[in-house]
């Protein structure tokens, strides 16, 4: 299998692409993007013999641009449907960003019994992004507010300063900026669909994953930038790395959020040893 679709319970085709036959790993991207996001670990465990499997998120990338179901618990219940219909069995879940979110809520909900082996959250949304009084470290509503605005106002000038900007740290001083990385996050991001990321914004910052972390047991490893501009370290990393009964937290000094393609070569050796220990 290269790549195919699958009809979900509501009819939404889910994009994905299957490449090898060894132990399994699937990646699960972030807001707005698609399973192209991860190229460059994609690449990396197939040529070391591994089964690499990613899909769109609905209404991403090349799946269906869905009007409803554009939440975690729906998410969660898609990547359900795609590892049972693929066979998947002791497969290693990576999550970057919001695909962080969707994988600590799939183990919790549905990778019991061996299904699921290990993860990883990278960069990632738990336990909670919004600030609230039970979440004082949090992002203001604001912040996300002014996200849902300029999406409908020029959602593809507004990809492009993300992209151009805070994603990869291409605004801090000396940074070395990637017009390929620039050019291919907008090129995902605009072949989603408008109300689906839309809604997806909400799914990412506001979704509570604290029990979602205490319920799961397996090895995850928690990888985080200091300087991630989009997911601010001190209130997600190590808070989510203390709430796992088996967590395990890694700190990357210096590195933004997108660190997964401006830094592969110091993540991709990490990951390997995580998943092979």
């Amino acid at each position: 299998m290269s790549s195919s679709t699958i009809a979900m319970k509501d009819g939404t085709q889910l994009y994905y692409k299957d490449w090898g036959s060894g132990k399994p790993i699937v990646f699960h991207h972030g807001w707005p993007l698609s399973s192209d996001d991860w190229d460059g670990q994609m690449m990396f465990f197939a040529l070391r013999g591994f089964r690499v499997i990613a899909h769109d998120r609905r209404g991403h990338g090349r799946s269906s641009q869905t009007d409803t179901g554009n939440e975690m618990d729906t998410y969660a219940a898609d990547v359900d449907q795609l590892v049972a219909h693929l066979g998947l069995e002791g497969a290693v879940h990576i999550g970057h960003s919001t695909g962080g979110g969707e994988v600590a809520r799939y183990i919790a909900r549905y990778g019991g019994n061996g299904r699921a082996a290990k993860g990883v959250l990278l960069d990632a949304v738990p336990p909670i992004m919004v600030k609230s009084d039970k979440n004082p470290g949090g992002l203001p509503i604001d912040v996300f507010d002014g996200f849902r605005a300029a999406l409908v106002a020029n959602r593809a000038q507004f990809y492009l300063d993300v992209a151009s900007g805070p994603f990869y740290g291409f605004n801090r001083p000396g940074a070395h900026v990637s017009e390929g990385l620039i050019r291919n996050w907008w090129r995902q991001g605009m072949m989603g669909g408008a109300k689906a990321a839309y809604d997806c914004i909400k799914a990412f910052s506001e979704t509570d994953f604290t029990e979602d972390l205490q319920t799961i047991d397996v090895p995850v490893l928690v990888i985080h930038g200091d300087d991630d501009q989009i997911v601010p370290y001190a209130d997600s990393g190590p808070l989510s790395a203390k709430l796992l009964k088996n967590g395990q937290l890694k700190t990357y000094k210096g590195t933004p959020h997108g660190v997964h393609s401006t830094n592969p070569d110091l993540l991709n050796p990490d990951l390997l040893a995580f998943i092979t220990a």
